[in-house]
């Protein structure tokens, strides 16, 4: 077990590692990006295995989803240097003779808390934020997925100095002992509650934070659509990873007028991609855990299945299941799901579907499905989330140059790209003023001064 003082030590360590100042250099950093894609290219069988163990993750979900990082790091390998180079700032003629510039500086020692959902890329990928902004980093995966923690914490134990990044296993205590401590940054991966927890313990040292968390992300299908693809993306995106994503979508909101169309599509492209059983798929995962189960089954209860519900809590399978004529005032419609469960409700105006969203807290994600580019300029200006996704579904992820995060109760900050390098990043305003003039016009006396300062000012 990790004591207290154990921790301190380790955060000690960081800190004087951090004043050597070796992280500032942009070589080392860009070194060390380098080792954590060999440490992902040379483990990847092991990560793969791990996954399976955990989750029953399929092999093709595993490399896109979780090994699929590297992407992540290539591009900060392509961008660094140009991330880290001072940004020439605008001043004004007040100014005058001087120049503003803008650096980009690490913040110290971070602490990022990674999910159990997507075990290994919820951690790599901050990761690589933290690194690429010149941080030593602490990172703490979850014991849920307690395989994909350990072969983790013997990866970066292989290839980095603990004293510059470390992985401090343990359960909610070794969580509590690590957010008693101070750190310059946490970052924070889960469910909107234990955010609430960490912003908690954060706000003791003034620590910012940025929250990862989730929600009910909606899903709107318009009648202008094309159902075969509408179907295919909508089955695709919540039954990935056996709906253990913080943005599959969590229910749809459909116009009645396609509706039934939908769900036989969306039954057909289930049997597609899983067969018959998809019990017996080999591209089918499996709920984390019994106490994840035994919820998702609790939330079923007494709904109308018109696709899957079968569930075997020993195997810990929930089938791909949908869900016809729910009520927003039932269980399920009250908290996020996360699980291989989809609500429908039917709309008989655009209206009333935007209306069910923004009653809601702000969710992670919105999908649109439509044809009508009006419409998606309406839903856009309309709605509040984290990220909107048209056409398709959580693809949006994937995508680097998107900044990726949550608004409201769905999270704080965001990351991937650009992003995760502002994150870990603070920004110093330096102006430099000229020794070779200096005007009298600001010092006292002021008389006869104050019509050219409001020229100034532009008034």
């Amino acid at each position: 077990m990790i004591t207290q003082i154990a921790v301190s030590d380790i955060t000690r360590n960081q800190r004087d590692f951090f004043k050597t100042g070796k992280t500032k250099d942009v070589d080392f950093r860009l070194a060390q990006l380098k080792t954590l894609r060999q440490a992902v290219v040379e483990h990847q069988t092991a990560i793969i295995e791990v996954l399976k163990t955990d989750l029953n993750k399929p092999e093709f979900e595993a490399y896109a989803t979780e090994v699929g990082v590297l992407k992540e790091i290539d591009y900060a390998i392509k961008h660094i240097k140009t991330w880290t180079k001072p940004k020439k700032a605008a001043i004004g003629i007040e100014q005058f003779p001087g120049f503003g510039r803008i650096y980009a500086e690490p913040l110290g020692v971070v602490l990022i808390i990674g999910a159990w959902n997507y075990p290994f890329q919820l951690i790599i990928s901050p990761l690589v934020g933290a690194i690429a902004a010149g941080n030593c980093a602490i990172l703490k995966p979850s014991e849920i997925a307690l395989h994909s923690s350990h072969v983790l914490a013997d990866i970066i134990q292989k290839y980095f100095d603990p004293a510059y990044i470390t992985v401090i296993e343990g359960g909610i205590e070794t969580s509590q002992q690590l957010l008693a401590e101070k750190f310059d940054h946490i970052f924070f991966t889960g469910s909107t509650a234990i955010g609430k927890i960490v912003m908690q313990a954060a706000a003791k040292h003034l620590t910012p934070v940025t929250l990862e968390l989730g929600g009910k992300s909606p899903c709107i299908v318009d009648s202008d659509i094309n159902i075969e693809y509408t179907a295919k993306r909508i089955a695709w995106g919540k039954f990935i990873n056996a709906g253990q994503t913080c943005i599959a979508p969590d229910y749809l909101l459909v116009d009645k007028t396609i509706k039934q169309d939908l769900l036989n599509s969306i039954k057909k492209c289930v049997q597609g991609f899983y067969g018959n059983k998809p019990a017996t798929s080999p591209d089918y995962g499996r709920i984390i855990n019994q106490q994840h189960f035994l919820r998702l089954v609790e939330l079923l209860k007494g709904s109308e299945i018109i696709i899957g519900g079968e569930a075997d809590l020993v195997e810990r399978y929930i089938a791909p299941t949908v869900i016809d004529n729910v009520s927003l005032a039932e269980p399920i419609m009250q908290e996020e799901i996360f699980g291989p469960i989809l609500p429908v409700i039917e709309y008989a105006d655009l209206n009333q579907a935007i209306t069910i969203i923004n009653e809601r807290p702000k969710p992670l994600a919105l999908y649109l499905f439509s044809k009508n580019k009006n419409l998606h300029q309406r839903v856009c200006r309309e709605t509040t989330s984290g990220g909107v996704c048209i056409n398709d579904c959580v693809m949006q992820v994937g995508v680097s140059s998107l900044p990726f995060g949550g608004v409201g109760e769905s999270g704080i900050g965001s990351y991937h790209g650009k992003a995760s390098f502002d994150t870990f990043s603070h920004y110093k305003s330096v102006l430099n003023r000229g020794m070779w003039l200096d005007p009298k016009f600001r010092y006292a006396p002021y008389e006869g001064k104050l019509q050219l300062l409001k020229r100034i000012i532009g008034q």
